[in-house]
C-alpha cells in the first residue's frame, strides 16, 4: 500500500515545491524571500522546523529567517553564530552529498558552540531510522552557477529538524532539500541582486534629483547673474566657440544669444588684445581686455575663465565670467592722461615728452673709434641701455629689448644737406607772452597757451608729438625730416602761431623762437633738449627785438 502511494505521495510533493519556489521568486523583499524559504520547508517538505542562517558581510552567520515554533522564530531569530563553528559543523557528521547530517550520537561536541540552536525534548529512537531529537540536519546554501554547489560561494545554511513521519529522510528526501537549497540559494541570490539594484537605482535617483537641483540652480545663476557670463568649447577644431550667453552678456555686447553663438572671444577681442586673451584662454584666470560691441564700439571687461573638467575625459568647457569695467578703466585712463598731459593745454607735458623721447634713444659710445672698438670686442654691434651699461651674449645675440631698435642718428652738421634724416627737436620759446599776461591778466595768457597749443597741434604730421615743456616752451618731436625739413616746419608753425589770437575779447599776438636741435643715440634725453634749446636762444637773440613779435 505504501508502495503504491509513493508516486502520489512524490507527486504531491512536487506540487508543494512548486508552489513555494513560486513563492520564492516573486517575494517583493529580500526579508519575505527568506521567510518564504524557511516557510518552504515546513510546508512542502515535511519538517517541523526550519531556520536560514545567512552570511553576514562579515562571514559570520545570522539567524535570518525561522518557520514552525513561534517560541523558537522569538529565541533564535537574529542571533549569530561564527563562521569557525559553522564551518567546524559543516565539516563533521555524515555527508549526503551537499547536505550535512550529524547525529545525537556525535553532536554533543557542538552544545557548548555559538551557533544558536533550539533544543526539543522527545523519547529515544526506537529502531535505526527513527530521527532523535538531537540529530542535526544542515542544507548548505552556495551561489548558483556551479554544478553541485560545492565550489560556489557560502551565501547561508539551512538548518531542518523534526521530520513530520519521525524518520530519517530516505534518498527522495535528501534530494528533494538538497535541490530545495539549490533553489532558495537562486532566490536569496535574485532577491539581494534585486534589493542591490532598488538600493542603487534609490541612490542613482537622489543622485540625479541633486544633479538636476545643482544644474538648476546653476542655470539661474548663469541666466540671472548680474555681470556678463559664457560659456565655450575647450578643445577640438571648435576651440573658444562660444555656445551659451546670458542676457547681462548680450545687453552689454549689444548682441542677440543667436548672433553670439557665431562667435568665439577671438572674434570679439580688439586687436590689440588677442595675445591677453589666448594667454588667459589657455591657463584659466583672469585679463582685462576690450571687446568689441555690434556698433563697432569697444568695451573693457575684466575677463575670469575657468576650467570645467571631467576627473576621465579632461577639459570639457571654458566658464567665462564677463565684467564691466569701462567706467573704471575711463577714469584710470583720465589720470593716466593727468599723469603725462599737461592740465591747460591737453598736450604732452615734460616727464611724458623726455620718456617719449628716451624711448627712442639708446646709449652708445659717442666717437667712432670708440664704436669699432667695442664691436671688435664683443665681437657684434655693441648695445648699451640709458645708464650706458652695454649688454652681450655668447654667441653674440643681441638683447631682444634692442632685436628691432633702428639707431637714431644726425644729419650732417655741415653746410651741405647731404640728404641724411633724423629726429628733430624743435624747441619753441613765445615772443611776448609775458607783456599779454601783464597787460590783460593770466586768464587771456591761458587762452593765448591754449590757441597755441592747437594750432602747433594742427599743423604737424600725425606721429609727430607737440608736447608743452612748461610755462610759454613747447618742444615738437618731428621724425623722419632732413635739415631742410626741419627748417621748413619751424617756419609753417612761427606762421601758424604769429596769427591774431582772440583772447579776453580782444585781439592779440605773439611771436615764436625756434631752436632746431636733432636726437641720436648716445646722448640722453635732458642732453637732446639742452641742445635745442640753445639754438632757441642763439636764434631768438640773432633777430631784431622788434621782428620777434608780429605785432
Amino acid at each position: 500500500m505504501e508502495t503504491e502511494s509513493e508516486p502520489y505521495v512524490r507527486l504531491a510533493t512536487l506540487r508543494q515545491l512548486h508552489q513555494v519556489m513560486a513563492d520564492m521568486n516573486t517575494a517583493r523583499s529580500l526579508a519575505d524571500t527568506l521567510q518564504t524559504v524557511a516557510d518552504g520547508v515546513v510546508n512542502g517538505l515535511g519538517y517541523e522546523l526550519a531556520c536560514v542562517n545567512l552570511v553576514r558581510p562579515d562571514g559570520d552567520l545570522v539567524v535570518a529567517a525561522f518557520s514552525g515554533n513561534p517560541a523558537a522564530e522569538a529565541l533564535i531569530t537574529g542571533r549569530v553564530g561564527s563562521r569557525e563553528a559553522w564551518e567546524r559543523r559543516l565539516g563533521m557528521g555524515q555527508h549526503w552529498g551537499d547536505l550535512v547530517f550529524i547525529p545525537h550520537t556525535e553532536g554533543w561536541v557542538l552544545d557548548d558552540d555559538d551557533v544558536p540552536q533550539w533544543y526539543t525534548d522527545g523519547p529515544a529512537p526506537r529502531f535505526e531510522d527513527e530521527w532523535h531529537p538531537s540529530d542535526r540536519l544542515f542544507a548548505p546554501m552556495y551561489t548558483p552557477g556551479v554544478p553541485g554547489g560545492a565550489c560556489g560561494e557560502l551565501i547561508g545554511v539551512l538548518s531542518v529538524d523534526r521530520p513530520r513521519n519521525g524518520r530519517l529522510p530516505g534518498a527522495w528526501g535528501r534530494e528533494a532539500l538538497q535541490m530545495y537549497a539549490f533553489q532558495a540559494a537562486i532566490a536569496i541570490s535574485n532577491a539581494r541582486l534585486r534589493a542591490n539594484m532598488q538600493r542603487a537605482l534609490v541612490r542613482l535617483e537622489r543622485d540625479q534629483q541633486a544633479l538636476r537641483a545643482s544644474e538648476e540652480s546653476f542655470r539661474q545663476a548663469f541666466e540671472y547673474a548680474p555681470s556678463g557670463m559664457a560659456i565655450a568649447e575647450m578643445g577640438g577644431d571648435q576651440h573658444g566657440r562660444i555656445l551659451r550667453t546670458n542676457d547681462a552678456l548680450c545687453r552689454l555686447l549689444g548682441r542677440p544669444a543667436s548672433a553670439m553663438r557665431r562667435y568665439s572671444f577671438s572674434d570679439l577681442v580688439h586687436p590689440e588684445d588677442i595675445g591677453t586673451l589666448l594667454r588667459t584662454s589657455a591657463e584659466g584666470g583672469r585679463a582685462e581686455l576690450r571687446l568689441g560691441r555690434r556698433d563697432g564700439s569697444y568695451v573693457w571687461v575684466s575677463l575670469r575663465n575657468s576650467v570645467v573638467a571631467d576627473a576621465a575625459d579632461g577639459p570639457r568647457f571654458l566658464l567665462t565670467h564677463v565684467e564691466d569695467i569701462e567706467e573704471r578703466k575711463r577714469r584710470e585712463l583720465q589720470l593716466a592722461h593727468r599723469a603725462s598731459h599737461d592740465s591747460l593745454t591737453g598736450l604732452p607735458n615734460s616727464a611724458e615728452l623726455r620718456s617719449r623721447l628716451s624711448a627712442r634713444l639708446c646709449r652708445r659710445p659717442a666717437h667712432a673709434g670708440a664704436l669699432e672698438s667695442m664691436d671688435a670686442a664683443y665681437g657684434h654691434p655693441a648695445v648699451f641701455d640709458a645708464n650706458g651699461h652695454g649688454f652681450d651674449f655668447p654667441g653674440g645675440a643681441a638683447l631682444d629689448a634692442y632685436d628691432h631698435h633702428v639707431h637714431t642718428v644726425s644729419p650732417d652738421e655741415g653746410e651741405r644737406d647731404d640728404g641724411t634724416k633724423g629726429l628733430a627737436v624743435l624747441f619753441c620759446d613765445l615772443d611776448g607772452f609775458k607783456s599779454i599776461n601783464d597787460r590783460f591778466g593770466h586768464n587771456a595768457g591761458d587762452a593765448v597757451l591754449i590757441e597755441v597749443a592747437r594750432r602747433l597741434s594742427r599743423a604737424v604730421r600725425d606721429g609727430d608729438t607737440v608736447a608743452r615743456l612748461g610755462g610759454d616752451e613747447f618742444v615738437i618731436l618731428a621724425d623722419g625730416l632732413g635739415r631742410a625739413d626741419a627748417q621748413d616746419l619751424a617756419v609753417r608753425l612761427r606762421n601758424e602761431i604769429i596769427q591774431p589770437i582772440r583772447a579776453e575779447g580782444r585781439a592779440v599776438r605773439v611771436g615764436a623762437s625756434f631752436g632746431i636741435g636733432w636726437a641720436h643715440c648716445g646722448m640722453t634725453a635732458d642732453e637732446v633738449l639742452k641742445s635745442a634749446d640753445e639754438r632757441m636762444y642763439v636764434e631768438k637773440r640773432s633777430r631784431p627785438k622788434q621782428h620777434r613779435r608780429a605785432g
